[in-house]
């Protein structure tokens, strides 16, 4: 099922505002238990984990937000 312009722009709001921040508390998380884990990891390994965890969040919502920045294609056209 596709979704309208609207709704992909209010899912999209959805997500950047209660989503990323709940998937940055779990990758903070995550790497606070890598630390605990390695004792001290190195710092390559922290940033490999974050820029892999910052990609990772935006692939299952690409659909959404793929042309949200755009004019909505069902407006009416008013040349006025």
């Amino acid at each position: 099922m596709a979704l309208g312009y609207k709704a992909r722009r209010r899912w999209s709001l959805v997500i950047l505002l209660i989503g990323l921040p709940l998937y940055i508390v779990l990758a903070v998380t995550l790497t606070d238990w890598l630390r605990r884990v390695l004792e001290t990891p190195p710092m390559l390994l922290e940033l490999v984990v974050y820029v892999v965890l910052g990609f990772l969040w935006a692939m299952p919502f690409k659909f959404v937000f793929k042309g949200v920045g755009k004019e909505d294609p069902d407006a009416p056209n008013d040349p006025e």
